[in-house]
């Protein structure tokens, strides 16, 4: 029954690192009564999973890398809950609970060598994970276009012999928002489609996955992709640094796709 409970508290961590994301990135604090409670219920899922897996296990400590990932996984939990009740800030969770769910990975759905008890992962589950990644590269370069667009306009706008053919460009303040509301809604289809390729691989590869120099760079661009949103939203960036900033992250955007030639696992092969 610990595998059982452990799998739940995955699902929970992962249902938690998603709905954290609006109630910190976005000042949706709804979201918080989504992103607390699953947290509470996945650590007292994940306490009596490791509870049970110790006493199975004849010992008190973790001795091994699953158990001790289990552990480290609980403890950031806690330690989330902890900072959340001290301070009411939901904001560590965008970083601490997916690192959590990725942690019970590998507890979780590989424990041993068995196969995989979800064989129709390769049907659904995966076409998922394309289907958002596709959709948050889509959001990241419509971003960046409208803020090349919002550059060109603001030049029209400051230059005194504006020429006419700029002139169907929208506000600068429409094109602001065009750019961040892109921004916000390619966040969680890049999280989600990173977790789900994260669950399929420990499923079907194992931890040796997160190795892959794809899957590096994809978290690099996760990060890169919510610290661009965090200095957008709190420093009002905007015009050229805004255009930098989103550029850089489209570099970021090709380097993933050109590591598939390094991958061992992403590579785009017939079979």
């Amino acid at each position: 029954m610990s595998l059982l409970w452990l799998r739940v508290a995955v699902l929970l961590y992962g249902i938690a690192a998603l709905a954290v994301l609006p109630a910190a990135l976005y000042d949706r604090p709804r979201w918080r009564h989504v992103a607390i409670p699953a947290t509470v219920a996945a650590l007292l899922f994940h306490f009596v999973s490791l509870a049970e897996m110790l006493n199975a296990a004849h010992h008190r400590l973790p001795v091994d890398t699953h158990e001790t990932q289990a552990l480290l996984s609980l403890l950031l939990a806690l330690a989330f809950l902890l900072v959340y009740w001290r301070y009411r800030t939901v904001s560590l969770g965008v970083f601490i609970l997916p690192v959590c769910f990725l942690l019970g990975l590998v507890p979780a759905f590989r424990p041993g060598q068995e196969t995989t008890p979800f064989p129709q992962f390769h049907t659904v589950w995966i076409f998922f994970h394309i289907t958002l990644l596709l959709a948050a590269y889509a959001a990241l370069a419509l971003s960046l276009l409208a803020s090349l667009l919002y550059l060109v306009q603001e030049r029209r706008l400051k230059s005194k012999s504006a020429p006419a053919g700029a002139a169907w460009l929208p506000p600068l303040e429409t094109t602001d928002q065009i750019a961040l509301k892109t921004l916000l809604f390619g966040l969680p289809c890049m999280t989600a489609g990173l977790l789900i390729g994260s669950l399929i691989a420990e499923q079907t590869i194992g931890p040796s996955y997160f190795l892959d120099p794809k899957v590096l760079l994809s978290f690099a661009m996760w990060l890169a992709y919510v610290g661009m949103i965090y200095i957008r939203r709190h420093s009002g960036l905007r015009g050229r640094r805004a255009v930098y900033l989103s550029s850089f992250i489209f570099m970021v955007v090709l380097a993933v796709w050109a590591a598939n030639e390094l991958s061992a696992v992403h590579r785009f092969t017939t079979p």
